[in-house]
Formats: C-alpha cells, structure tokens, sequence
C-alpha cells in the first residue's frame, strides 16, 4: 500500500489554470522596512514554479504538493524568505523539499534553516551547478545535490559520487525529449518527484536509506564528462538575491 507524500516546492508559485492540485499555498515577501512577511500566493509570471511542480508530479503522481513562492517578478529572493518558506513547509508536514535554484554564497540564514529542517526528518532537494563552483543549498551537508545528466532518460539515474553533485538524472536535454525547462532546475524536481515514488511505498528511510536506493539503480557511475559527446547543464536554475 502506498502512502502520499507531502512534497514541499520553494520557487515562483503556479500559473493561474494551471491544473495542479496543492494542499496549502503561501507566498514570503519582504514587506518595505525589510521585515518577512506571508500571505495568498499571487499568479507565476515567471512559469517556473508551474513547471517545476508539473515535472515532480510526472515522476510521483501520487504526491501531494505544498507551495511556498518567493519568486515573484523576477527570480530574486533574499535567503532570509527561503529560510522562512522552509520553515513553513516542514511545519505543514512536507517530507521532500525541492529548491530547484541556488545561490552563489554560503548564507548563515539558509544553512540553518536547511539543518533545522533536515534534524525534523525532511529530505532537502537543491539544483546543483554541472560545472564551476559550488552552489547553496545544494552544497550544505545533508541536502541531496542533482544536477543534469544527458546520460539519463527519464526516471534514470547517475551516481555522480559526490563530485559535482550526488546524483543526476534526467535534465530534459535535446536527445532525450526536450522542454520547456532544462538543466539542474528540471533534473532536481525529477528527481524529488522519483524520491516521493519510492517513499511512497517505503516510507521509513531517511537521506541514507533513499540515496542507497537510488545508488543501487544509477545507470551511470561517475561524473558526465564533455568527452562523452553529450552537452553539458551547467546551470543551477534561478538565484535568490545575495543580499
């Protein structure tokens, strides 16, 4: 028998008439003297949230999905508003958390919130960069870093090893169907949406258990290399403000 997973989403909302179904909504917003503030979510203008979500849900259909928008007009986002969504998803019961973005520097705010959340029994989902410098939250311990993998069709697999991330899958690259939306963003909400399926029917395993699992099943070992013939997604999807 399987049980429903909360997924928690962190990103820019949904697209009015979009039909997805969500459990709870709420947007963070810096009010004017800089304070966080929270209220109705108002429509993604900039479709990402929307497409996101849509993926997660192709990979787990039985998901129940909660959002937190902090991508409003742009994709800019103090950390202190992911921080303050991660906190309100984990007390509204989400037990994946995907962050299909990622900021260029280490924030005391979000590394905090990460571990809080973690130490609640939530499993962290971050976009990782496939090249270059590190990136955050994705790069905090105990948060699962996915990036893309042109390797890897749908509902596949690589174990990266820790690398660049530890796991990729599929990015929505040219030669395996394309999309709307592509590189580590798509590849991180595919593979929430995978996780949410798995812990759907074995619902007592934590980080160690899941990523022992999806070990087990990579069709690749090893970080993909542009000697493979393949491109790469370097991208980590949108990043919060740094401020």
């Amino acid at each position: 028998m399987s049980v429903p997973i909360r997924i928690g989403v962190i990103d820019s909302g949904l697209r009015a008439g979009a039909a997805i179904d969500v459990a709870a909504a709420r947007r963070f917003f810096l009010t004017e003297d800089r304070q966080v503030s929270s209220g109705p979510t108002c429509d993604d203008t900039l479709g990402h949230g929307t497409e996101v979500s849509r993926l997660i849900l192709e990979n787990g259909a039985d998901a129940v999905l909660l959002h937190a928008q902090v991508f409003d007009a742009s994709f800019r986002a103090a950390p202190v508003l992911v921080a303050a969504a991660l906190g309100w998803l984990v007390e509204t019961g989400a037990r994946i958390v995907n962050m299909s973005f990622g900021l260029g520097a280490d924030r005391a705010v979000l590394r905090e919130a990460c571990a809080r959340a973690i130490d609640a029994g939530s499993v962290l989902v971050a976009a990782a960069p496939a090249q270059g410098a590190p990136c955050f939250p994705a790069a905090y311990d105990g948060v699962i870093a996915v990036t893309g993998d042109a390797r890897c069709a749908k509902g596949e697999v690589s174990d990266l090893a820790g690398m660049q991330a530890d796991f990729g899958t599929w990015c929505a690259s040219p030669e395996h169907g394309g999309g709307p939306m592509a590189g580590a963003s798509a590849a991180a909400a595919s593979f929430t949406g995978l996780a949410a399926a798995f812990l759907a029917h074995h619902p007592d395993p934590e980080r160690t258990g899941l990523c022992e699992h999806f070990r087990a099943l990579s069709v690749a070992v090893g970080p993909e290399r542009r000697t493979d013939g393949l491109p790469g997604t370097p991208d980590a999807g949108p990043k919060p403000n740094e401020a």
